[in-house]
């Protein structure tokens, strides 16, 4: 583990199963989860599906937190976490769940290992990533793309809505 507490970026998506109910009890698991202290939570976005385009809209939401967890040991929770929230994973991508919790940044380290991308791939592509991680930290760097302020505003094309 890490000796100081590193500042993590998680994002969370649902599109079934009332997916506001689905984040917010993510960012409520989240908070009260042993190794993770959230700092920060943004709002909620609704967005449009990408890739397989025939499902509902996803609602989505960044949070920051302070975690002693190592990068692996991190995404290993995240992904406990949604084994209990009834995700079934498959192999085909971008289709309908009911959660998916994303390990978008662990401070500036740069990942790349068989399991994990750190920073998550594409974030800086996709406006319903970075939309609520600007509302949360507008001056966050993303190894390796940028600013995350200025790379929304290359995504402004993009439809999201805030829901809250």
């Amino acid at each position: 583990m890490e000796a100081n507490p590193i500042t993590s970026y998680i994002g969370i998506g649902s599109n079934l199963d009332d997916p506001q109910g689905q984040v917010r009890a993510a960012l409520d698991a989240l908070e009260v989860h042993d190794h993770c202290n959230v700092i920060h939570r943004s709002s909620l976005y609704a967005s449009e599906p990408v890739g397989f385009a025939d499902q509902p809209e996803f609602v989505n939401a960044v949070c920051a937190i302070k975690t002693i967890l190592e990068p692996h040991q991190l995404l290993y929770q995240l992904l406990n976490m949604e084994k209990i929230f009834g995700r079934v994973r498959t192999h085909l991508p971008n289709r309908p769940r009911r959660i998916d919790l994303d390990l978008l940044l662990y401070s500036t380290r740069q990942i790349n290992s068989p399991n994990l991308t750190v920073p998550h791939p594409r974030m800086h592509e996709r406006r319903f990533v970075l939309e609520p991680l600007v509302e949360i930290a507008p001056d966050e760097i993303i190894p390796g793309k940028g600013i995350a302020k200025q790379l929304l505003e290359k995504c402004k094309d993009q439809e999201v809505v805030r829901i809250r």
